[in-house]
């Protein structure tokens, strides 16, 4: 757990998601704006997250809080199919009161911190192109374009 204070003075509570959670994380996921998920396809329904989180073993996962309410989640799924070992997927989710002010930093940081401590040695990810903020994030933590997709629209 750490308090880290944002750039607007906020204070926001980082630490590992619990299971108790539940209930603020499905809260935060149905008041995210239009713009909160412009870009991303979150889990809306309270069945999509609970499959989520179904899967908690395989998962790192935090969450921020701000007066007792989740601001923030990110997780990185840890594959554990043996070919994949050491590689996981990450996403991350703000409220929309949250953007810009630093919360996406200080998540990844605390994120990789736990991922590498858990053996990890590659995280990818998935952003659209438009998504400014997201890449610029992902920058300063020196990930990089793999063109590894092949896509065919039919």
């Amino acid at each position: 757990m750490n308090n880290v204070e944002l750039k607007d003075g906020r204070t926001v509570l980082i630490r590992e998601f619990r299971i108790e959670d539940k209930e603020k994380l499905i809260e935060m996921y149905g008041v995210l704006s239009d713009e909160a998920v412009r870009w991303a396809m979150p889990p809306y329904t309270r069945e999509r997250i609970e499959r989520w989180l179904s899967n908690l073993q395989n998962l790192i996962a935090l969450v921020a809080f701000y007066k007792d309410k989740i601001v923030g989640h990110a997780h990185i799924y840890k594959f554990p199919h043996p070919r994949r070992k050491g590689t996981g997927d990450l996403i991350v989710y703000l409220h929309q009161d949250f953007h810009d002010v630093g919360l996406g930093t200080a998540m990844l940081t605390r994120l990789i911190e736990l991922a590498k401590k858990e053996g990890l040695h590659r995280i990818g990810l998935q952003v659209i192109a438009d998504n400014k903020p997201a890449i610029h994030l992902y920058k300063k933590f020196v990930f990089k374009i793999a063109r590894a997709w092949y896509i065919i629209t039919i």
